[in-house]
């Protein structure tokens, strides 16, 4: 598909055409449904959306990304369709910062309409307090619960653990509490910012953080039901970690993982 043709009809206006409302029930049966997260340490890339469309077991599956870490930036969501461009998805965008003059439907029925959302970078606390004031934290639970494949990297891996560190407010980087989707801490660029591990593994040690998981900026984990199902990664150099004190210590176990590209 050509980039003008594929970014024209995936923009918020268009989204208004083409998420029916009645996809809201799509996904729901409770007992059998499982809930799905992937984490990416960095950015999002071909490899692990490609992953992420599979978990999704949808042939071409509808992926939204959530640019609100970023205030919406124009670059990040041309980025968006520029990795998504050799892939068999349907990528659409969800903005926060809209009006109702130019999208008539709701954030639920746009997110609930979808197979996969990825949350993208920036700043994790005021993405926070936009989802809140929003409702768009209920709303990614129920995507959750109805087995929408939920998915991230650094602000958009974070946010779905209950806290971890961030880099969003002045001068140092600090604790943020998130949505706690999966139980305990998570730190993302866990190899390409120096004061990222020591950190962190200060936090765990004081008994501030949770025990948790450190992903390096070109590997994945992916959870089903807060169960490690499966960890990924670009090169072998890159690793996902668990995180955790033993008599005092902290330790870090590393997970298998398996390359992918």
């Amino acid at each position: 598909m050509k980039r003008r043709r594929f970014i024209a009809i995936t923009s918020t206006a268009s989204i208004a055409m083409g998420v029916p409302a009645i996809a809201i029930n799509a996904h729901t049966n409770m007992e059998t449904t499982k809930r799905k997260i992937l984490i990416f340490g960095g950015g999002y890339t071909v490899p692990f959306l490609k992953y992420m469309a599979q978990l999704t077991g949808k042939t071409t599956p509808r992926l939204c990304f959530l640019p609100t870490a970023s205030a919406d930036s124009p670059f990040g969501i041309n980025n968006w369709f520029e990795t998504c461009a050799p892939l068999d998805v349907k990528p659409f965008v969800q903005r926060m910062f809209i009006s109702s003059y130019n999208q008539k439907l709701s954030f639920e029925e746009v997110l609930l309409s979808m197979d996969g959302i990825v949350v993208g970078g920036g700043n994790t606390l005021n993405m926070m307090a936009i989802w809140k004031a929003q409702g768009i934290d209920t709303i990614l639970r129920k995507a959750w619960d109805n087995g929408i494949v939920l998915a991230g990297g650094s602000a958009g891996s974070l946010c779905w653990f209950e806290h971890g560190t961030t880099d969003s407010r002045p001068k140092d980087i600090s604790k943020v509490e998130c949505l706690g989707f999966l139980k305990g801490s998570h730190c993302p660029h866990y190899d390409s910012e120096p004061t990222r591990r020591p950190l962190y593994q200060s936090y765990i040690r004081s008994g501030e953080f949770k025990p948790g998981f450190a992903c390096d900026d070109q590997a994945a984990i992916y959870f089903e039901d807060n169960e490690v199902k499966k960890v990924i990664a670009l090169k072998e150099e890159s690793n996902a970690y668990y995180v955790y004190t033993e008599k005092g210590e902290v330790k870090e176990r590393k997970l298998e993982k398996e390359i992918v590209n």
